[in-house]
Parts: structure tokens; C-alpha cells; sequence
């Protein structure tokens, strides 16, 4: 059995099952409420049936895993063979799952180190994947957590939604900013801010604000080498025509990964959403 310091993240870091696998990260569940029925992220509830619910107005919540679920996942991690754990989480300012984190590092069988990355999505997986890039290098949890961290300080998010509606009703977005984003059917642009959901620009039409997401894209990555992940809900189409015109635009492109997000994201943007993570080496 191996001694080794293991990864452990959470669903709305979006990276690929077999990523994952192949570095050695686990993921966490939260899980996405549709109507009584409540559901694990990434195995009990489709994107698809996400956004069919979304566009019917069927109501649709979130909620963190719970401490007994991150107990159950340190205690298997554990079991495994590692001797510490560096648990890298999204915003605490988006979600409880930092602290529901917490709690159950207090009773795990080895050390545990939580950290609020305070990103969301694939800027999140980046942290995590540079976290586990250096256990599997033999580094300790504190190197890990340093190098996550790191990643974080380098890793910008910029969205596109069709509405602000979303963010409004699950309280990811205050209602004077939904209000300002709506006024005169403007087409919002969001950022990630100091964990936080921030609405960064108006723009009058959607063509316009994705060439304006370009935009912010290729100027944020600059010359240097960076890795960047396009996300997308119900707008495959779109996603796919801006990778393209983002690879184009970025000289120092090293990977790109263009996916459809999870239900837990995807509940508090709707349909649309169009979403940008620009993350440096």
C-alpha cells in the first residue's frame, strides 16, 4: 500500500473522469435539488435534464455535501495508503462545502488540509491538478497546498450568461447588480472576484459580449503560457466557434479544454452561459 499525500476537490471542478483517475484526484459530490428529488452531481442528474428543467421554470436549488460525506472520503482516502490530505474546495463565498469540509477534517484518521481556492470550475480543477502534479512529484501536503494557491493567484474566470436571472434567485449575484446587468436587455459579462460572482461589463447583443468575452480572454492570457478552459451549458455551438477563436489568439496556449458544466453551476447560470477560466503556468 502506498504512502502518499492525496488530492481531494469537489464536483464543480469540472475535470474529466479520467483526469482525475490518472493524477489521482477525488471528487466530493454536491448535489443539485430538482423539485423532492434531490441528486449527486456528475452521477444522478444529467446537464441535459438540467437545463430541460431550467427552461420549463421547474425549481432548482443546490446544497454542499455533507461533513458525514467528506468524513466517509478522508477516511477512504486514508485506508488507501495516504498520509495526509490536501482538500482544495471552491468559494467559500458560492458555497458551504469549505466548511462542511472543515468539520470532517477535524475527525479524519490523518492530517487534512482544507483550502478555499475561492474559484469555481476548471479554475478550481487547475488548482487541484497542480496540487496533485506535486504529491505525485513525493511533495508534502504544505508544498501542495503552495502550489494550488499559487495557481489560484494566477487563474482568472470571465462569464457570459443570457440572463442575470439565475445568479439572482439563488443569491449568487445581488439584485441591484441583476437589476443593472437587465436594464435595457443588455447582455451581462461576469467575472470571478475575490470568490465572489461580480458583474464586470454590459454589452447590447450576445454576438457582441462573446466577442468582447474574446476579447478579455486573449488580453488577460497575454504572451505567456497559460492553459485555458472554455465551459459551456446547452451552447455546445458557441463554445466550440470561441475555442477555436481562442486558440487562435493566444500564443501561449498549452492545453485548452472546452466542456459543458455541471448541474450545480449550471442551476445558478441557466442556459447560455458561456464561461472563460484563464490560468497561467
Amino acid at each position: 500500500m502506498s504512502r502518499h499525500v492525496a488530492i481531494v476537490t469537489d464536483s464543480t471542478a469540472y475535470l474529466p473522469p479520467r483526469t482525475m483517475e490518472r493524477h489521482g484526484i477525488t471528487a466530493v459530490p454536491l448535489t443539485v435539488v430538482l423539485g423532492d428529488r434531490a441528486l449527486e452531481e456528475g452521477t444522478e442528474i444529467s446537464t441535459r435534464s438540467l437545463a430541460q428543467a431550467l427552461q420549463k421554470r421547474r425549481p432548482v436549488t443546490t446544497s454542499r455535501p455533507s461533513p458525514q460525506m467528506f468524513a466517509d472520503t478522508y477516511r477512504k482516502v486514508a485506508e488507501s495508503g495516504a498520509t495526509a490530505i490536501v482538500s482544495l474546495h471552491l468559494s467559500a463565498e458560492l458555497s458551504g462545502t469549505f466548511d462542511a469540509a472543515l468539520l470532517a477534517a477535524r475527525e479524519a484518521p490523518v492530517p487534512v488540509r482544507v483550502v478555499d481556492t475561492g474559484m469555481i470550475a476548471m479554475a478550481l480543477g487547475f488548482c487541484a491538478l497542480s496540487a496533485a502534479e506535486v504529491a505525485h512529484a513525493g511533495g508534502t501536503a504544505d508544498e501542495a497546498v503552495t502550489a494550488a494557491e499559487k495557481r489560484a493567484s494566477g487563474t482568472s474566470a470571465y462569464f457570459y450568461v443570457d440572463t442575470l436571472d439565475y445568479l439572482r434567485r439563488g443569491g449568487r449575484i445581488g439584485t441591484a447588480q441583476a437589476f443593472f446587468g437587465s436594464a435595457l436587455a443588455v447582455k451581462p459579462l461576469l467575472q470571478l472576484d475575490g470568490g465572489r460572482i461580480e458583474l464586470l461589463e454590459k454589452v447590447r447583443t450576445a454576438s457582441r459580449a462573446i466577442a468582447r468575452l474574446e476579447e478579455i480572454v486573449a488580453d488577460r492570457a497575454g504572451t505567456g503560457q497559460v492553459d485555458i478552459a472554455v465551459h459551456h451549458l446547452a451552447a455546445a455551438d458557441r463554445a466550440s466557434a470561441l475555442a477555436d477563436r481562442v486558440r487562435g489568439r493566444v500564443p501561449g496556449l498549452a492545453d485548452l479544454h472546452v466542456s459543458e458544466v455541471g448541474a450545480v453551476i449550471g442551476a445558478h447560470t441557466g442556459p447560455g452561459l458561456l464561461g472563460v477560466v484563464v490560468s497561467a503556468r
